[in-house]
């Protein structure tokens, strides 16, 4: 680890992350229905590192631009009611500081 990293709180490290984000989102709630009867906790909204998904009031908001590509919702969802995909070429998250 570089020593700029170290010591570094989460937000400071999170601002060295760049998007080069799509016009097309790679993450698809597969059914709002889903998110609004079955899933009281909306837990997406908590595992996502990168608070890319946010409840408004009756359907779920996806914040594709900044997305981490962590996969943690590929496998988080307890409904898999979300599709994750990579960004198309060229696009989605650039790591910089290694």
């Amino acid at each position: 680890m570089s020593d700029l990293a170290k010591g570094q709180s989460i937000e400071e490290k999170q601002y060295l992350l760049r998007f080069n984000a799509d016009t097309k989102s790679h993450l698809t709630v597969l059914d709002a229905e889903v998110c609004m009867s079955s899933c009281p906790d909306k837990i997406c909204t908590i595992f996502c590192p990168a608070e890319v998904y946010k409840w408004e009031e009756i359907r779920m908001h996806v914040g594709y631009e900044g997305c981490h590509e962590c996969g943690s919702c590929r496998i988080g969802c307890p409904h898999q009611n979300i599709k994750w995909e990579y960004p198309k070429g060229g696009h989605g998250i650039v790591f910089r500081l290694g």
